[in-house]
């Protein structure tokens, strides 16, 4: 179990793991043993989110959500294959939490007939500095 605060917890079901060889600097330990985890969430069948965090999810998730509604996380930091597990659990709860936040409501506001007024003096005050700029007109 996984457990993302007090309210939500990820059953073991819902979670897998697959192990794969890592690519990158290693030496023969990278050819020999599998470090990099793969770890698969299914959420979209998770019956301990709601469905906008499931959507807010989706948005976060970007390119790992797959088409059956997992998120898939690969991780191959470190040699070792408990810390990256360790990494990949992390980085999932932290997605999971981020979601669960539901972003605020816009209000729609005007602005203020001072700041209008401001506004529009401030535009006339620079429209004649810039035609002050120009060459005297020749006055026959």
């Amino acid at each position: 179990m996984l457990r993302i605060n007090d309210t939500i917890a990820l059953q073991d079901w819902e979670l897998s793991e697959s192990f794969m060889r890592a690519s990158g600097p290693g030496g023969q330990n990278v050819n020999k043993v599998s470090t990099a985890v793969e770890l698969r969430f299914e959420a979209e069948r998770c019956p301990s989110l709601a469905a906008s965090v499931k959507a807010r999810l989706k948005k976060l998730a970007g390119r790992r959500w797959t088409l059956e509604g997992a998120i898939v996380l690969q991780v191959d930091e470190t040699r070792s294959q408990l810390r990256n597990r360790e990494i990949a659990r992390e980085r999932l709860v932290e997605l999971i939490r981020t979601a669960l936040i539901a972003p605020k409501r816009r209000i729609a506001t005007k602005p203020t007939y001072g700041s209008q007024l401001r506004r529009m003096a401030a535009k006339t005050q620079r429209g004649t500095t810039k035609a002050l700029r120009g060459k005297p007109l020749d006055e026959e």
